[in-house]
């Protein structure tokens, strides 16, 4: 049934990030008004099957009962205090002990924030006032891979991103240094492309000066880079490195987190061993905002030292750890115990493969891949590899992204290939409906390039 409330509404009152703002002053932007499973729906009532997850957070699918009654309790119960200043609210506590007793490494400690991009900040934060206490004020320098996406603050965009992101803000690059993504030459083997990898990031370090460098950022499969997996052996010879120099190794989970790969964390796919990471995203779903550091024994000692030397930990925010977005977040880790849910996501990863491998046979499909519950496929784009000249998705992957919504599929965009990443929950039935909406739209596309 159509949801006719924001029919009124003007369109040149909100503001949307990735957006032409001029077309947005225009027309009338799409209006999802509610989901349901691996669906949402628009004010009009059409249905759309969403292959990002809604940017690669909603694993367990829309409109959960469980989730939502856990929001609605915790919101009867205690519908907000802040945990800090020595104060904090049972289900934080608890929280906190279930995502250390999930950590990819012993003797964890757990912090909270509120998005992904503001714990990779806080990571940022915290490695100085570590390093500064430990007398190591020179120990600054973050190493990460040139095209990754780390977040949307300013210290975040200069992590990650890409040259021409942090150009068209005035971004200064700062105590930022990038090496190239974990990506094999043509022809290239994994011993090699490893070696070719590691020698850069070894490089990297001795021209920054050791000494200087405090931390390397790697999501383990970098989506917005164009979701390709890292060569064999590749995290354990850059952890390697990072040991001998005493870099710690961080790794954003953000998105890879939570069963994506077929394993609780991402780094358990790869073979990263971080010292910290970051979670966000699907640690609740989505349905609230909320972010976690999971610390290291190592170095959630060296934060603590840093704390006695100054008296306090001198960092907090108002919303971290919000209680009913810990109460949300809790339910998804015991949904996940309960429902095996990565069991799930490794039984139907082979099914998932076959269907993507279907549309290799496109005549505007490259080639495609998969990892655990992603999927990437390149498209026969000529403008692919070509310097960018703006930031914004064109060609043929932003024709594919509208012949989609005409089908009722939500893709993501990337310059000359797509991604996709459906909720964890999505059954084979739901799948086969994919991969026939997708090959609608790369048919339109298709059409309207020969029209052209």
């Amino acid at each position: 049934m159509p949801d006719d409330l924001t029919a009124n509404y003007r369109n040149d009152t909100l503001v949307l990030g990735i957006s032409d703002l001029a077309r947005l002053r225009r027309e009338r932007p799409l209006v999802l008004a509610r989901g349901r499973g691996v669906f949402v729906f628009d004010d009009q009532g059409r249905d759309y099957i969403e292959a990002v997850s809604s940017f690669y957070c909603v694993g367990l699918g829309y409109s959960d009962p469980e989730l939502i009654e856990a929001a609605i309790s915790q919101l009867r119960r205690l519908p907000m205090y802040p945990s800090g200043a020595h104060r904090t609210v049972p289900v934080v506590m608890e929280l906190a002990e279930k995502l250390a007793a999930l950590a990819p490494f012993p003797g964890a400690r757990v912090t909270f924030a509120t998005t992904g991009s503001e714990a990779n900040d806080h990571v940022l934060k915290f490695l100085w006032f570590a390093n500064e206490a430990a007398g190591a004020p020179g120990r600054r320098r973050i190493i990460t891979r040139a095209g990754s996406y780390h977040g949307s603050t300013v210290a975040t965009t200069a992590m990650g991103g890409g040259a021409r992101l942090r150009q068209v803000f005035g971004i200064p690059a700062g105590d930022m240094l990038h090496v190239s993504q974990p990506v094999k030459l043509p022809g290239e083997s994994d011993a090699a492309a490893t070696a070719r990898l590691a020698a850069e990031f070894q490089q990297t370090i001795e021209a920054a000066g050791p000494e200087t460098v405090a931390a390397f950022f790697a999501e383990p499969l970098s989506v917005s880079a164009g979701m390709r997996p890292p060569p064999e052996g590749y995290f354990a010879a850059i952890g390697a490195i990072c040991a001998r120099h005493g870099i710690r190794l961080v790794a954003d989970e953000v998105v890879t987190g939570f069963g994506r790969l077929g394993t609780f964390w991402g780094s358990e796919a790869v073979g990263a061993r971080p010292a910290l990471l970051t979670a966000a995203k699907n640690l609740s779903s989505a349905y609230q905002p909320i972010s976690a550091i999971v610390m290291g024994e190592d170095f959630a000692d060296a934060l603590e030292a840093a704390s006695n030397a100054e008296g306090w930990l001198p960092h907090n925010g108002t919303y971290h750890a919000h209680p009913v977005a810990a109460a949300v977040a809790l339910k998804v880790l015991e949904i996940f115990e309960r429902r095996d849910l990565v069991g799930y996501v490794r039984r139907i990863m082979p099914y998932w493969a076959r269907a993507v491998a279907e549309l290799d046979a496109h005549p505007l499909v490259r080639g495609t891949r998969t990892h655990g519950l992603l999927a990437g496929i390149d498209l026969d784009d000529p403008a692919a590899g070509a310097p960018a000249t703006s930031l914004k998705v064109e060609g043929i992957a932003q024709q594919v992204y509208d012949a989609a919504l005409d089908c009722g599929l939500i893709v993501r965009p990337l310059v000359g290939s797509l991604v996709l990443s459906p909720p964890l929950v999505i059954t084979e039935a739901e799948i086969d409906e994919l991969i026939i909406r997708l090959t609608r739209a790369l048919d339109l596309a298709v059409a309207s390039r020969r029209d052209a």
